[in-house]
């Protein structure tokens, strides 16, 4: 709890980190939604706004995860992270608390975008709210506890940027984020199968919509996928800190 509640009042204390992980996503949003305009309709007649909305909530989580663990690079070089290993507590706990700090200010970030739904006067399922807030949350553990794997590996920020690069974005991209699966080429559609953020998405897709999306997965397949997805994430995160001292990344 405590490394939770240090990571959470951290970031916040950093305006900078705050707006560009809120901009960046909103940018996209607005430049790509106005683009397209109507040159894509969803099912229920909104335009690609609409479609691109869920896609640019997990680019705000996406962000988060990248920006929250660079900090446990820092704390390496700091020292922080030496003396929270020597305490009496579990390396999982020490993972849990650094995810869990991440998680909460991806999540906080993605819920964000929820209100400028109505706003904006885009169609909106408000009784799927609760699930579309659980599923950003999901989102939220699932890349941190990835991003977490890599930052304990590497000693350079610069270094974690380039392996998030080519890691996370590309999982963003093949995540139904920009266009759709039903029109994707075969290959292309399984490459959005096999990645679990697609789930996530497309789940956060079919909690808001107010008609019923019949594109990609159901449901229970996406919450079955991504829920998989936090476990093993967390579990090579827990992994990585238990056989890998952070003095010793490459």
């Amino acid at each position: 709890m405590t490394l939770w509640a240090r990571e959470f009042r951290g970031f916040y204390r950093q305006p900078a980190r705050v707006g560009a992980g809120l901009a960046t996503p909103l940018i996209f949003w607005v430049a790509l939604g106005s683009g397209f305009g109507s040159s894509l309709r969803t099912q229920s007649g909104g335009g690609y706004m609409e479609f691109f909305f869920p896609g640019a909530v997990a680019l705000v989580v996406l962000f988060a995860s990248i920006f929250s663990n660079i900090s446990i690079i820092e704390d390496r070089r700091e020292g922080f992270l030496l003396s929270v290993l020597v305490a009496p507590v579990s390396r999982s706990a020490m993972a849990l608390g650094k995810i869990l700090g991440a998680t909460t200010i991806g999540a906080v970030q993605g819920l964000f975008f929820l209100p400028l739904i109505p706003l904006l006067g885009l169609p909106l399922n408000a009784m799927g709210l609760p699930e579309a807030g659980a599923l950003v949350l999901a989102m939220a553990f699932g890349l941190t506890g990835l991003g977490f794997f890599f930052a304990w590996r590497l000693n350079s920020i610069q270094g974690f940027h380039s392996i998030m690069n080519v890691v996370l974005m590309p999982m963003w991209l093949l995540a139904g984020s920009l266009f759709p699966i039903d029109g994707a080429s075969l290959w292309m559609s399984w490459l959005m199968r096999l990645n679990p953020l697609f789930y996530g998405v497309t789940g956060l897709r079919r909690a808001l919509s107010p008609t019923p999306v019949t594109s990609g997965p159901d449901q229970a397949t996406c919450w079955v996928v991504l829920l998989a997805f936090c476990a093993a994430t967390f579990g090579i995160a827990v992994w990585e800190a238990s056989r890998r001292s952070p003095e010793n990344a490459s």
